[in-house]
């Protein structure tokens, strides 16, 4: 090899040798860079935000809910575009409709067409009472029903807390600019942002079920007693299921809905339920928000065997509210038990109207309302019951007398095998109706041209009247009325039940209940002198065999 081709070579391996350098630093960078990718992916996982397990969805997301909203019904027609069903299958349900068909008796109920004796209805009054209608705008008899955009989605779904529809706004909230409600008050209503709301929609909650239903009748714990604002987060000593801190229990949980109808009526309610547990999409199902859709027929479970026969021997005959709720109206809030409309108009001495308030600042009278009586721990009334009810409609003939009209007769017999005690509230009212005509009236009470604003019960009566196209006199008396409630929210603990003592003694919580025999309350004249009499003749024969045996051992002694 001469020195030029050594030189050569020499040259050659150099460049050999920065080439491997090269693909040796290559492969170290990459192999480093390949860890570092691992690494930085390991520590991207674990730093991944968690994942929401209550929804599928996040609304904040959607493009169609990033922007701002006029009114209600241009946030419908968005939630539309993907939930295209839903304002249909609203349309079906009776939270839209405000009727329901009797199946039984051809009657047509519903909050459109019953009266109370609370509000009495909602016949000229209906941009306040629809504040608490699943939609927008329904401000007179006119309103069109077939809409979809009109549909209110944020109503049952806000959870955000800020979703508010004001009395006197037909079903809409305030939007735009802050509106002083009622007008001339000096209270200002701020408006509701619905980009948000709609954003942050969710499941229903007691909250937002609540907004209308624990203030119904015209205010917190007004109509039904075992329903106000203390089950939005009640301990377990007001309810055991929606206990906030334990079972937790939301409206859905019973009412278990379905396309968006929600089970359970108070105008055809179940009084009796012979299924056994709920199965949902069992054909012949029953009720889901019955306590027997849990807890079945025989639900008590004891170690005593004994105990626990008679025990669900007297689930046969009794609803378990009965034994269970012991008292309504428990979280604090009043409830109202009986309301005097006879007594409204009355005037101060500058010519205003007043309003009287008990020591925990109740009213207890309204110049526009009349007289109120209020109470808290209630005791139940209790009465048979087998689901039957009837109302009493516009154009039915009423007749004055000391015995109440009842707004709804409750049908119960103790032989008829389908009824079951119930606990109930009866609320007592005295209410306008027409002399002439006989029958109740439907009065406009709200709003301009209102009894609450005019106190002229004549001008009132004719206009809610001429409204719903029924006759009125121009006469008005007044009539004593009574409505039921069945009693079925408020369940207590077992330990805080009804006790034995209250039924089994001589002033028992079930006096005046017919067909029933109870040990300690009951009095059958021949039975208790069969009774005794066949005490006295077992005492006669233990005195006499006493009596044998100590001769006979005297006479084998002596």
């Amino acid at each position: 090899m001469t020195n030029e081709q050594g030189r050569h070579l020499e040259a050659i391996n150099q460049v050999k040798g920065k080439h491997m350098l090269r693909i040796r630093r290559s492969t170290i960078v990459l192999l480093l860079g390949w860890f570092a990718l691992i690494g930085a992916g390991i520590a991207h996982a674990s730093e991944a935000p968690p994942v929401k397990l209550n929804t599928t969805a996040d609304h904040s997301k959607f493009k169609e809910l990033q922007k701002q909203f006029k009114s209600g019904p241009e946030v419908t027609k968005a939630c539309l575009s993907c939930h295209t069903e839903a304002a249909r299958q609203v349309h079906r349900t009776k939270h839209w409709t405000w009727e329901f068909l009797n199946p039984d008796n051809q009657q047509r109920l519903g909050k459109k067409n019953v009266m109370n004796n609370f509000c009495i209805s909602i016949s000229q009054n209906y941009p306040f009472c629809t504040g608490c209608h699943v939609g927008y705008g329904w401000k007179d008899k006119n309103f069109d029903f077939t809409s979809e955009a009109n549909v209110d989605c944020l109503v049952c779904h806000d959870t955000t807390g800020t979703y508010k529809k004001p009395a006197g706004l037909a079903g809409n909230p305030v939007v735009g600019k802050p509106m002083e409600m009622p007008p001339g008050s000096g209270k200002i209503v701020n408006p509701v942002d619905l980009a948000r709301v709609a954003q942050k929609i969710g499941k229903t909650s007691r909250d937002t079920c609540g907004a209308c239903h624990f203030f119904g009748g015209g205010g917190d714990g007004v109509k039904h007693g075992d329903m106000d604002s203390s089950l939005a987060a009640p301990d377990p000593e007001v309810d055991i299921h929606m206990d906030a801190t334990g079972l937790d229990f939301t409206c859905s949980t019973c009412h278990k809905t379905s396309s968006h109808d929600v089970p359970g009526s108070r105008y055809k309610p179940t009084a009796t339920e012979k299924h056994s547990a709920y199965i949902r999409g069992k054909a012949d199902q029953g009720n889901p928000a019955t306590c027997q859709a849990c807890h079945g027929n025989t639900p008590h479970k004891t170690e005593i065997l004994l105990k626990q026969v008679r025990m669900n021997t007297h689930a046969e005959k009794m609803a378990c509210q009965t034994c269970h709720i012991p008292y309504f109206a428990r979280g604090g809030v009043p409830t109202k038990l009986s309301w005097d409309w006879s007594t409204a108009g009355k005037l101060d001495a500058n010519g205003k109207q007043f309003t009287i308030k008990d020591e925990h600042g109740h009213p207890t009278y309204a110049s526009h309302k009349g007289d109120f009586v209020l109470g808290e721990n209630v005791k139940p009334e209790y009465r048979w019951f087998n689901g039957d009810i009837k109302y009493t409609l516009l154009g039915d003939k009423v007749e004055k007398s000391d015995t109440p009209t009842p707004i709804n007769r409750i049908d119960g017999s103790p032989v008829d095998g389908r009824s079951m005690i119930w606990p109930m509230k009866i609320m007592r009212g005295v209410q306008p109706f027409d002399p002439v005509n006989k029958t109740l009236v439907m009065p406009h009470t709200a709003g301009p041209g209102g009894y609450w604003k005019e106190l002229k019960w004549e001008s009132a009566i004719a206009d809610g009247m001429q409204n719903m196209g029924a006759p009125f006199s121009g006469k008005v008396d007044f009539i004593k009325t009574e409505m039921y409630w069945p009693i079925t929210h408020m369940v207590a603990s077992k330990e805080k039940v009804v006790t034995c003592a209250e039924c089994h003694t001589v002033d028992s919580r079930l006096k005046g209940i017919d067909g029933i025999y109870m040990p300690g309350y009951s009095k059958f004249g021949w039975l208790e002198r069969v009774g005794w009499l066949i005490a006295l003749a077992a005492l006669i024969g233990v005195l006499i065999h006493g009596g044998a045996r100590i001769y006979l051992s005297l006479r084998k002694a002596g």
